[in-house]
């Protein structure tokens, strides 16, 4: 298993698991900081479902 699908297998069990706000949390822990990066993600993933996140994961893998 390469290091894609397991990012995608990561995402699916966070969305499954965490709380829109926690995983905004761990999105912000594996992202470089710059920034208010929690404002801006939350910002950023506003109105983003979980396929719209796995296409941002496969176009930067």
């Amino acid at each position: 298993m390469g290091s894609q699908e397991v990012m995608i297998k990561a995402l699916k069990i966070l969305e499954r698991e965490l709380s829109r706000e926690e995983f905004l949390v761990y999105l912000q822990t594996i992202t470089e900081k710059a920034g208010d990066s929690v404002k801006e993600l939350r910002e950023k993933a506003d109105n983003l479902s979980l396929e719209d996140v796995l296409k941002i994961v496969k176009e930067k893998a």
